[in-house]
């Protein structure tokens, strides 16, 4: 596509904003997916393109999070779960034409509002580690692949599903439970990416504008998270478990949205 420069700055702009939310809670695609549809990307492109955005986002992320000290680049452990994430998630993209995707649709804001709720009234969220109730090998069986085989399914919600297992199964602080996200985020991110490129969906032109700014809003989310801890993590997972459970579960294709508008639309 040969797209406008001011809409490749707008795109650059809305990634810069999506880095920042998306590097501390996730969620980032509840901004970026709708800005590349306006911006004239059919919705495959668009799902595919936001992908690109997100792995790099997600990329700086977990290296400004590694440098910090909060992943430790050498544990088979962390090399672990990532690959876990990352088959997971390409047997999520092969088993697509054969899921419930229409039931998964209709189910997940319920699933989010959960999450917020947890996290809002649950065990208090801390910095400091607590009790693991998985070891490592079973949280990458039980969890990080499942979710990873969701995000190569369907998507929306994956980061705060990784969030809440390591939180509540693996026992991490806030801080380590963020930057633990953005890897496993980053390996089911690329999985569907490399769908995507091979499929040629991908426009290379709006995926790296978005890009550039995203690089620069990951770098500087990753840092606030480590700066103020979970004083600002948890309130912003709960706020975008929240607008992401109202986005998807007021679209027209969702039973609640499409009950609300056949009961206050035009006769």
């Amino acid at each position: 596509m040969d797209l406008p420069l001011e809409i490749l700055v707008l795109f650059a702009a809305v990634g810069l904003l999506a880095g920042v939310v998306d590097a501390i809670a996730g969620g980032g695609g509840l901004v970026t997916v709708p800005v590349l549809l306006l911006g004239g990307l059919d919705p495959v492109s668009a799902i595919a393109t936001n992908k690109l955005q997100g792995a790099i986002g997600t990329a700086a992320a977990t290296a400004r999070f590694a440098q910090a000290g909060m992943l430790d680049a050498r544990s088979p452990a962390t090399w672990g779960l990532s690959a876990a994430a990352f088959l997971g998630a390409v047997a999520g993209a092969a088993l697509v034409a054969f899921a419930p995707v229409e039931l998964m649709r209709a189910a997940l804001p319920f699933l989010l509002i959960a999450v917020a709720l947890y996290f809002a009234f649950g065990p208090r969220l801390s910095d400091v580690d607590g009790r693991a109730r998985l070891g490592p090998v079973a949280f990458a069986l039980g969890v990080a692949a499942p979710i990873g085989a969701y995000d190569g399914l369907f998507g929306p919600g994956a980061g705060a599903f990784y969030m809440i297992g390591l939180v509540g199964l693996a026992g991490l602080g806030a801080v380590k439970a963020v930057a633990r996200t953005k890897l496993l985020n980053l390996s089911s991110n690329l999985a569907g990416l490399i769908v995507f490129i091979l499929a040629g969906h991908v426009v290379w032109s709006a995926g790296l504008a978005m890009s550039a700014g995203t690089l620069v809003g990951a770098r500087l989310g990753a840092g606030l998270a480590l700066k103020h801890g979970v004083g600002l993590v948890r309130p912003l997972v709960i706020v975008v478990a929240l607008a992401l459970s109202a986005r998807l579960m007021f679209d027209p294709a969702h039973p609640v949205g499409a009950a609300v508008r056949a009961a206050f639309g035009p006769p």
